[in-house]
């Protein structure tokens, strides 16, 4: 029996007027997702209780079976795990974004333009927290650099006293006067955001950047406090040999700390540029070299929610079904069974521009026992009936159905 498991990130949305009062899910082309759908248990599951916040962390250890109430000890020490740093259990670590902000004059009257800096190379990138780390790393404090956009601070001896602390990509567009840390503990965080600003605004990265009509990262922005992760090995939850294949540090965190198998695959850069193709490959290799369950983890649709791209995220997932789905399921047919499950971690939808805790939809496909089948999408998984209240359950029942 093989398993796969592709997560499209925050593919569930609401209807918008723009595709014609469908969600994108609804108006995409995914002739293998809806061939599967015919034959598949359709339905929705609650990825992430009400009482947490709805980021991929908590809900990606979720669908793996891992119950974020017992498990999730911060975004960042996840994220720190795939960059190699080995914290200690007096270190507190942050996921360090590079950021596009404007330009008035004080730090706490600007505004955050873009949470990516227009999804900044991941070389470019390395050289600015390398600048960075000249200024900033001590005893206390130290930089590592991660892909593209996307870093980490090590705090040591520090605190996770420091709430509030709010993502970049949930206030994009709005003055981060009401969002700046106020808490007297992150006070040095505070200094640094401002510091970084004075630092990388004239950086010749940014300056050539800005030639090419690219957007500056001009400051970093802190957030996703959190102490060192463990979680119980996959293999020993369910018995299964199992990979990862992601291009964030946040899934291959929790690939490394629950001893999957991650992979590296070239040209994986979370977003619509990514090697769609080269993850697809990657885990067809997988499943002949021995691997029993491999989760395929897609950040472009997640990306386009962000960024309000409503024809990227129909792209996206029109990519994912063509180029991941169709060959995946085509060499799975040489086995003698498998299994397929579908769905995205949490909704991301197009009109709020960030994450919320609906239910989403998922698509449960085995190839010996055929189900009745439904309409996969947000509007059949509700009409389905099926609904999964505890999200970390889903993996386990889709091991067992």
């Amino acid at each position: 029996m093989k398993y796969l498991v592709l997560l499209c990130d925050g593919m569930a949305d609401y209807p918008i007027p723009e595709l014609g009062g469908k969600t994108p899910l609804e108006a995409a082309y995914t002739p293998n997702m809806d061939k599967l759908a015919k034959t598949a248990t359709i339905g929705l599951v609650k990825t992430v209780a009400d009482n947490l916040k709805p980021g991929s962390d908590v809900a990606n250890l979720s669908v793996l079976g891992y119950d974020p109430q017992v498990y999730y000890t911060g975004r960042s020490p996840l994220e720190a795990g795939s960059i190699g740093i080995d914290m200690k259990p007096t270190d507190v670590s942050f996921r360090c974004n590079l950021v596009t902000l404007s330009d008035e004059e004080k730090y706490e009257d600007k505004t955050i333009l873009d949470y990516c800096a227009d999804d900044i190379s991941t070389e470019e990138a390395r050289e600015l927290i390398n600048y960075l780390k000249e200024h900033f790393d001590n005893d206390e404090f130290c930089l590592y650099s991660g892909v593209s956009y996307r870093h980490c601070l090590i705090w040591n001896n520090g605190t996770l006293d420091v709430a509030p602390l709010t993502p970049p990509h949930d206030i994009t567009g709005r003055p981060i006067k009401e969002y700046v840390p106020v808490n007297p503990n992150a006070a040095k965080l505070y200094d640094m955001m401002k510091r970084s600003y004075d630092l990388l605004k004239e950086h010749p990265v940014n300056k050539a950047r800005e030639a090419r009509g690219l957007r500056p990262a001009n400051s970093m922005w802190l957030w996703g406090e959190g102490v060192r992760a463990s979680l119980t090995p996959f293999a020993e939850k369910y018995g299964l040999k199992a990979s990862m294949i992601s291009a964030v540090d946040l899934l291959k965190g929790i690939g490394k700390f629950s001893g999957m198998n991650v992979v590296k695959v070239e040209g994986a850069t979370g977003y619509m540029d990514t090697n769609f193709k080269g993850k697809a490959d990657a885990a067809i290799k997988e499943f002949e070299k021995g691997s029993e369950l491999v989760y395929i983890h897609v950040e472009a649709p997640d990306e386009c929610g962000h960024r309000h791209e409503i024809e990227n995220k129909k792209k996206s997932l029109e990519i994912i079904d063509k180029e991941i789905l169709a060959p995946v399921l085509e060499a799975l047919e040489k086995y003698d069974d498998y299994k397929i499950m579908i769905l995205p971690d949490h909704a991301t939808p197009l009109s709020v521009r960030t994450h919320t805790n609906d239910p989403v939809p998922f698509l449960m496909y085995k190839k010996s026992a055929p189900d009745k089948g439904g309409v996969f999408n947000e509007k059949g998984a509700e009409e389905s009936g099926n609904f999964i209240e505890t999200g970390h359950e889903i993996m386990k029942r889709f091991i067992e159905m």
